[in-house]
C-alpha cells in the first residue's frame, strides 16, 4: 500500500467486518483520501445485511494519530474548510453508523483517533495505548462533537482536563475515566475484540439495529449539535496565527509519543 495514499483494509469473520486503518508509516494519520476510505468502508458495510458487527483498528504500533497534518501544510488554507470531502463526511457516517461499532485500540490514539472513539459503542485497548487530544496546543478547539460525547462519556472536569491541558493519557487512566471500556495485554486487542463483536453477531441484525438506534437517540442530537457549533470556530481557527504557527513549525499531534 502506497504511505502517501491512506488504506482501509477489510476482513469479514462471519458476520463481523474488521475495518484496519492501514499506513503505519504515518501512525495511521488521516488525509482526505483516508477519511473518504474510512467513510465509503462504512457506509458498505452499514448496507451490507451480511455484517452484523464492525470492529475499527489500526496497523502498527498506533491505532490513529488523527488528522495528516503534512497534508494540511501543502494544501492552501481556503482547502482546510473543505466540507464536501474528509473529515466532515466521516465524521457524520461514523455518529450514525446504524449497527454496533467496536474499536480496537491497538496503539497510539490522538486527535481523531480519539474522538471517533466516543462513537464506538465498546471500546478494548491495549495496556500499552496513550490518548491526546491536542486541539488547543494546535490553536484549535475540539472537532466531531466531542465538546459534548467527551463529557458524557468522561464527565465535565475529566474532559475540560483533557481538552484545555492536550496532555497525554496512559491507558489505565482512559480506563479509569471511562475513556474506553476494557484494556487488555496489547497481543490480545484485536482478539479479544473480535470475540466480543463475534458475541454481538449471533443476536438478530433487526435487533441489534433498533438498540443501536435507541441508544443513538439520545447520544446523536447532542454530537450534531456540537460539531455545528465547533465548526464555526475551526472556520476562523483554521486560518488564525496560532495554527498557522503550528503548521509552519512542523507541529505533529504526536510529538513526544
Amino acid at each position: 500500500m502506497n504511505d502517501v495514499e491512506p488504506g482501509v483494509l477489510t476482513e469479514d469473520r462471519g458476520a463481523v467486518r474488521i475495518l484496519t486503518l492501514n499506513r503505519p508509516g504515518r501512525l495511521n494519520a488521516l488525509s482526505t483520501a483516508g477519511y473518504d476510505e474510512l467513510r465509503d468502508s462504512l457506509a458498505r458495510s452499514a448496507d451490507d445485511t451480511a455484517v452484523k458487527c464492525v470492529v475499527v483498528t489500526g496497523a502498527g504500533r498506533a491505532f490513529c494519530a488523527g488528522q495528516d497534518l503534512h497534508e494540511l501544510r501543502a494544501k492552501s488554507a481556503s482547502a482546510t474548510t473543505e466540507t464536501s470531502r474528509g473529515f466532515t463526511p466521516c465524521i457524520a457516517e461514523i455518529e450514525q453508523f446504524p449497527k454496533p461499532l467496536l474499536a480496537a485500540v491497538n496503539g497510539l490514539a490522538v486527535g481523531f483517533g480519539v474522538t471517533m472513539l466516543l462513537h464506538c459503542d465498546l471500546v478494548v485497548a491495549s495496556a500499552e495505548a496513550r490518548f491526546q487530544l491536542p486541539f488547543t496546543s494546535l490553536g484549535l478547539v475540539p472537532e466531531a462533537g466531542s465538546s459534548a460525547t467527551l463529557p458524557l462519556r468522561v464527565g465535565e472536569q475529566e474532559a475540560a482536563h483533557l481538552l484545555y491541558t492536550a496532555s497525554w493519557c496512559d491507558a489505565q487512566r482512559a480506563a479509569d475515566i471511562g475513556l474506553v471500556w476494557r484494556l487488555v495485554p496489547p497481543e490480545q486487542v484485536v482478539g479479544t475484540t473480535l470475540a466480543i463483536a463475534q458475541d454481538i453477531a449471533e443476536k438478530p441484525l433487526s435487533s441489534l439495529m433498533a438498540t443501536k438506534e435507541l441508544l443513538l437517540a439520545a447520544r446523536l442530537p447532542a454530537a450534531r449539535a456540537a460539531r455545528i457549533r465547533e465548526s464555526k470556530s475551526l472556520t476562523s481557527l483554521l486560518h488564525g496565527p496560532a495554527f498557522r504557527s503550528a503548521l509552519a513549525a512542523g507541529t505533529q499531534h504526536t510529538q513526544n509519543g
